[in-house]
């Protein structure tokens, strides 16, 4: 099989993971991330269709019940009306409004829904990305950028599903999405934090928290 770089590490010795009727999956032996190679990638047309179908209502309060998870222990990590970037907020930013409900500031940015690339030029208490990661064609360029706008001492919140093993993987619906192309694992989030010298904090199975030191 060629050798494709991994899109965190840029590493060349990816392995088959597994693969099904549509796709290749390929394991990172250096920071574990799963990922596809670029031939599976849709088309910003295809990807924005498809986010378009997304159910995400804001008046849904199962969607807050979900975004809870990451709300509830960012927001206990930070000072009153900290300042605060919701990273793919998508069409409907309930989650940036529920910081706003609790006395933050926030800024949002999405590629699709609010693509003012200004916020991205400016510095964060905290940053949150709620499902978002399993869709970065080039999370380590992402994640670079991210833990460059945190200022010292804030806190990176990310919520995505996490790989198991093989086994969990095969039958797994988080890979039947096409947009997903990024697996992450704890093995893959503990690389980051030393990669960029983060403290971590892994909440759930599905929620994991970064602060930046000083």
């Amino acid at each position: 099989m060629r050798r494709y770089h991994c899109p965190l590490c840029r590493g060349r010795d990816s392995d088959l993971f597994y693969r099904d009727a549509r796709r290749a999956y390929l394991q990172c032996p250096a920071c574990h991330l799963v990922f596809v190679p670029p031939a599976y990638y849709l088309s910003t047309e295809e990807e924005k269709a498809e986010y378009d179908l997304h159910q995400n209502n804001p008046a849904d309060t199962g969607y807050e019940r979900f975004l809870n998870r990451l709300f509830e222990p960012v927001h206990r990590g930070l000072p009153p009306g900290s300042r605060g970037l919701d990273f793919g907020c998508g069409a409907g930013p309930l989650l940036a409004d529920m910081f706003k409900a609790a006395g933050h500031k926030m800024a949002v940015y999405d590629p699709h829904y609010a693509p003012d690339v200004a916020v991205l030029a400016a510095v964060y208490e905290f940053i949150t990305a709620s499902e978002v990661l399993e869709h970065l064609q080039k999370p380590g360029e992402v994640l670079d950028q991210l833990v460059s706008i945190l200022k010292p001492g804030g806190l990176l919140g990310l919520m995505t599903g996490m790989v198991r093993d093989r086994t969990a993987f095969a039958g797994w619906h988080y890979i039947r999405d096409l947009t997903h192309v990024c697996f992450f694992s704890r093995a893959t989030f503990n690389w980051i934090a030393d990669r960029w010298g983060l403290q971590i904090v892994f909440m759930d199975d599905r929620v994991v928290l970064f602060k930046k030191p000083g």
